[in-house]
């Protein structure tokens, strides 16, 4: 018989991945007030300040308080949830200050249960944001790039069994389309998932070039598969924190990466305020 308080365990191989979503979100139905969210959002590192920019938050949530969910593991990160006013058009977003990342070791459940809940929670788009290393010498520390493919080098999934997803356009050209109608400097790029959370060696930055990677990371990838699997439209954006291991002979930091996220706040928060309001 299965251990009622391993329900919301996504740990447990007993554990329906699909369930804890409803119930996270039945609490964050219950929370805000509100019986749908019509957008979220994934503040990735460096992202922290621009999330402020989007709108009025009208609620929050600490991440401990709804099921499936942990505090945050990575400094710069906020371990809350916000319902956040879209403008005024009436809509809502559903903001997270902080993600899972896979070399947390909680497992790939875990990492895209934000993703989850964010669909039962009514979304049909996520706009997942991170801080990566850049490949490109003429994209600066504080650079953000839209994300136009990825290359999953994790070895991982979230897909059980035999759920095969078509992955051709899995990051919006719409989306992207109307991002850089908002933003037309903006570069696009394909990413790279590594497991981390050691930073990738040089030779590593030289194999994902290879490969065809212009930017290089330890999100996004996991997620973004989860979320054309729940039906979402997925925009991804990197922020260029540092240059990738071996580009640049400066040693690489999260101090580094938390910099940038700083330095490039008030554009980023912009990008972001003007993309949702459009998604």
């Amino acid at each position: 018989m299965t251990d009622p308080a391993a329900v919301h365990d996504l740990s447990d191989p007993a554990a329906d991945p699909a369930a804890v979503a409803e119930a996270a979100a039945a609490v964050i139905r219950e929370r805000t007030g509100v019986e749908r969210h019509d957008v979220a959002l994934v503040l990735g590192s460096g992202w922290g300040q621009a999330g402020d920019l989007v709108g009025e938050t009208l609620a929050t949530i600490e991440n401990t308080d709804v099921p499936g969910f942990a505090a945050a593991a990575v400094e710069g990160h906020s371990g809350a949830m916000r319902s956040v006013a879209v403008g005024d058009t009436g809509r809502r977003a559903l903001v997270y200050g902080t993600r899972t990342h896979y070399y947390e070791g909680r497992g790939v459940r875990a990492v895209v249960h934000g993703i989850r809940t964010a669909a039962a929670a009514g979304c049909s788009a996520v706009v997942l944001t991170n801080g990566c290393g850049g490949l490109d010498p003429a994209w600066a520390p504080g650079t953000p790039v839209l994300i136009s493919d990825h290359i999953n080098l994790t070895g991982a999934t979230p897909l059980e069994g035999a759920t095969f997803v078509d992955l051709t356009d899995l990051y919006s050209p719409r989306l992207r389309a109307l991002a850089q109608e908002v933003d037309p400097g903006l570069a696009e790029g394909v990413y790279a998932q590594f497991r981390g959370p050691q930073y990738e060696t040089p030779a590593e930055v030289r194999m994902a070039k290879v490969l065809g990677a212009d930017l290089v990371g330890m999100s996004t990838a996991l997620e973004a598969i989860a979320a054309r699997h729940a039906g979402l439209e997925v925009l991804g954006i990197s922020l260029v924190t540092n240059a990738a291991a071996g580009i640049s002979a400066t040693p690489l930091s999260h101090e580094e990466v938390l910099e940038a996220g700083r330095a490039a706040a008030d554009r980023c928060g912009r990008l972001l305020a003007d993309v949702v309001r459009l998604v």
